[in-house]
C-alpha cells in the first residue's frame, strides 16, 4: 500500500482497546470509529463520512463516500460485542439495492471486511478479519490501509479483490488441473525420473499432497482438456498426436466446498 498508517494506528489502538475494556455503547464506539476513519484512513468527516445512512426503517451506521459516491458501508457494534457474519444483514440489504460491493463490520478492535456480489442472489465473502488486540501493527496497517481514502479512490481494494480471487484455492485448482499444466509436469517428471505417468494418476497424486482444507476450498474439479482438432487426413501417413495428446480423457471430480477467508495463506495449500 502506498499509504503508511502505522503511526496513527499506534496512537489509536490503545483508545480502541480501552473502549472494549469498558464495554462502551454502540454510539460511543461510532465516535471512536470516526477518529479511525478521519485520522488514520484519511476521510473528510464533513464530505466523505455519512452517519446513520437510512435503509427503509433502519440505518447503516456509517457510509464512506468518494466524490459523493458511496464506496463502503460500515456496520458498527458496541465495543464489547462479539462480531457475527449475520450482523451485516442490514447493510447487505442496502448494498444490494445500491450495488455497493463492500461492507465493513467492526466493534473498533475487531474488523471484518466483506465483498458482496449480486450475480445470483447476494453472495458474501469475508475478505479479511483483523484483531487489533492480538495482530501485529504491520498486519493491522496492511488490512486497514486497504480502506484508506486514497486506496479506495484509486480502486486498490478492487485490485486486491481480483488478486485474491485469482490466488484462492478454487482458482488455483482450476489452473492446476488442466491438461496443459499436467502435461508440463509429466514431461518434467519423465525428464528427471525416466517414466511417463498417466495424467489421472498424476492428478490424484497432486490432490493427495494438498491439505484437507485446500481440497475442500478447491471445490468440484476435473481434468480440463482443450478440444482437440480432428485431422481429415487418414491412412498410414496421417499425422499422429503426441503421446500426451493420446492419453485417455478420463476426468476427476472432487467434493465441493465454498471458498473462505483471504487471510488463509498460500502455504496452507499443502499438507503438513
Amino acid at each position: 500500500m502506498s499509504v503508511d498508517i502505522r503511526h496513527p494506528l499506534k496512537r489509536l489502538i490503545p483508545v480502541l482497546l480501552k473502549a472494549k475494556e469498558e464495554n462502551l455503547s454502540e454510539a460511543d464506539t461510532v465516535q471512536r470509529l470516526m477518529m479511525v476513519f478521519q485520522d488514520a484512513l484519511g476521510y473528510d468527516p464533513l464530505t466523505e463520512i455519512t452517519r446513520e445512512m437510512p435503509i427503509k426503517t433502519k440505518y447503516v451506521d456509517l457510509a464512506l463516500k468518494i466524490d459523493g459516491v458511496i464506496k463502503l458501508l460500515v456496520e458498527a457494534k458496541a465495543a464489547g460485542s462479539d462480531l457475527r457474519d449475520r450482523h451485516i444483514e442490514q447493510a447487505k440489504s442496502y448494498a444490494a439495492e445500491s450495488n455497493i460491493r463492500w461492507v465493513v463490520l467492526t466493534n473498533g478492535v475487531n474488523w471484518n471486511l466483506y465483498h458482496l456480489s449480486f450475480e445470483e442472489g447476494i453472495d458474501t465473502e469475508r475478505v479479511f478479519s483483523l484483531d487489533l488486540g492480538s495482530d501485529d501493527i504491520d498486519k493491522a496497517a496492511e488490512c486497514l490501509g486497504l480502506l484508506h481514502e486514497q486506496n479506495v479512490r484509486k480502486g486498490a481494494h478492487e485490485e486486491f479483490w481480483k488478486k485474491h480471487t485469482a490466488l484462492d484455492a478454487q482458482s488455483l485448482g482450476r489452473a492446476l488441473y488442466t491438461d496443459t499444466v499436467l502435461r508440463l509436469i509429466r514431461r518434467e517428471i519423465r525428464k528427471r525420473e525416466g517414466i511417463l505417468l498417466d495424467e489421472e494418476d498424476l492428478a490424484k497424486a497432486i490432490h493427495d499432497i494438498l491439505s484437507e482444507d485446500a481440497r475442500e476450498k478447491m471445490g468440484p474439479m476435473k481434468i480440463r482438456r482443450k478440444r482437440q482438432r480432428v485431422s481429415k487426413r487418414t491412412g498410414p501417413n496421417a499425422p499422429m498426436g503426441s503421446e500426451e495428446e493420446n492419453t485417455p480423457s478420463n476426468s476427476l471430480d472432487f467434493p465441493s466446498q465454498p471458498c473462505n477467508d483471504i487471510s488463509t495463506s498460500i502455504g496452507s495449500l499443502t499438507s503438513k
